[in-house]
C-alpha cells in the first residue's frame, strides 16, 4: 500500500463514503481510513424510511454496507483503523495511523458526530428499539403512542414539538424546573396541548428488553427522591452532540463546540487543500441524506482544488 495518496478520506458514514464513491469514480484512487467504529451513527438504526430511493425503507447497516461496496467498486481502499494525529502545516499532508505515518495532497473529514447519551441501563441494549437520538429520523414509527424527550435546549424542545406530529403524548423529561431553550421556543411547547412537561425529574432506566422494545424508564424525582415507572413507548434522547474532532485541535479551525468550521457554503477548511463533511462541521440538520450530499460536496471541492495543484 503506497503511504502517498491525492486524496485521504478519514472517517465513514453516508459523508465519508459518498466522498469516496466521488473521488474513486474521478480516478483519484482515494484511501479511506474507515475507522474501528465504522459506518456512523447508522450502524445504530434499524428502518431508515427516509432516505431516497427505498421505498419500503432498509435497515441502517444494510445502507452502509451497499454505500462501503459502492465505493469499493469504483477503487476505494477502505482500512479499518483509526487516525491518531494529522499535520496539516505543510503539503503533502500527514495523517498517522497505528503509528504509521501516510501523506496526502487533499483531505477529506468525514469523522461524524456522537449523540451525547444518558449511560443508563437498558439505554444502549434498546437503542433503535424505542431508543433513539433522532426524532426526524425515527418519529413516524410511534403514531399514537407515549413518547418521552429527555432535554431541555432548543433542539430537545424543537423535536418534541416535531414528535407531536406523531404521538399521542410527548412528555418532556427535564431534571430542573426551567428549561434552557429560546422563550419563543418554550412557548411553543407550552402552547402544544400534546406536550406535558415533566419538572424535576430524571430517567434512571429503561424498561423493555425482554420484550425488544420500551415499555416504560424509571424515573426519579430529584426534589423529593421519589421513584416510579412510567409507561413510555419510546424514548427520545436530545442533550447535545460531540463531534469527532479532537485530534483536529490546533489543526484547523474549530468552533466553541467542537465542530469544523467550513467556509461558506461550501467545504473548504480553515487549511487550504483539507475539506469537511457531515456532521463533524453539521450541528443543525445530521441527516444521512445531507451527510452525504456534503460528502459530495467535499469529493468535487477537492477535485478542483487538485487540478490547480502543484506539488512542492
Amino acid at each position: 500500500m503506497s503511504n502517498h495518496r491525492e486524496v485521504i478520506i478519514i472517517g465513514s458514514g453516508p459523508a465519508g463514503l459518498t466522498a469516496a464513491i466521488y473521488t474513486a469514480r474521478a480516478n483519484l484512487k482515494p484511501l479511506q481510513f474507515e475507522g474501528y467504529s465504522n459506518g456512523g451513527q447508522l450502524m445504530l438504526t434499524t428502518d431508515v424510511e427516509n432516505y431516497p430511493g427505498f421505498r419500503d425503507g432498509i435497515m441502517g447497516p444494510d445502507l452502509m454496507e451497499e454505500m462501503k461496496a459502492q465505493a469499493v467498486r469504483f477503487g476505494t481502499e477502505i482500512v479499518s483503523k483509526d487516525v491518531e494525529r494529522v499535520d496539516f502545516s505543510e503539503r503533502p499532508f500527514k495523517v498517522w495511523v497505528e503509528g504509521e505515518e501516510f501523506q496526502a495532497d487533499t483531505v477529506i473529514i468525514a469523522t461524524g458526530a456522537t449523540a451525547r447519551l444518558l449511560g443508563i441501563p437498558g439505554e444502549s441494549e434498546l437503542m433503535g428499539r424505542g431508543v433513539s437520538t433522532c426524532a426526524t429520523c425515527d418519529g413516524a414509527f410511534f403514531r399514537d403512542k407515549l413518547i418521552g424527550m429527555v432535554g431541555g435546549g432548543d433542539s430537545a424542545i424543537e423535536e418534541a414539538n416535531f414528535l407531536t406530529r406523531f404521538g399521542k403524548t410527548v412528555y418532556v423529561i427535564h431534571r430542573r424546573e426551567e428549561l434552557r431553550a429560546s422563550k419563543i421556543m418554550q412557548q411553543r411547547a407550552f402552547d402544544n396541548p400534546k406536550i406535558e412537561m415533566v419538572w424535576n425529574t430524571i430517567v434512571e432506566q429503561v424498561h423493555g428488553q425482554d420484550e425488544g422494545k420500551v415499555t416504560s424508564v424509571q424515573v426519579k424525582d430529584t426534589q423529593t427522591g421519589e421513584e416510579r415507572a412510567m409507561p413510555l413507548d419510546a424514548l427520545f434522547v436530545a442533550i447535545g452532540h460531540t463531534p469527532t474532532s479532537e485530534f483536529l485541535a490546533g489543526q484547523i479551525e474549530l468552533d466553541e463546540n467542537g465542530y469544523i468550521v467550513t467556509q461558506g457554503k461550501g467545504s473548504a477548511t480553515s487549511v487550504e487543500g483539507v475539506f469537511a463533511c457531515g456532521d463533524c462541521q453539521d450541528h443543525v440538520y445530521r441527516q444521512a441524506i445531507t451527510a452525504a450530499g456534503s460528502g459530495c460536496m467535499a469529493a468535487i471541492d477537492a477535485e478542483r482544488w487538485l487540478e490547480g495543484y502543484q506539488p512542492g
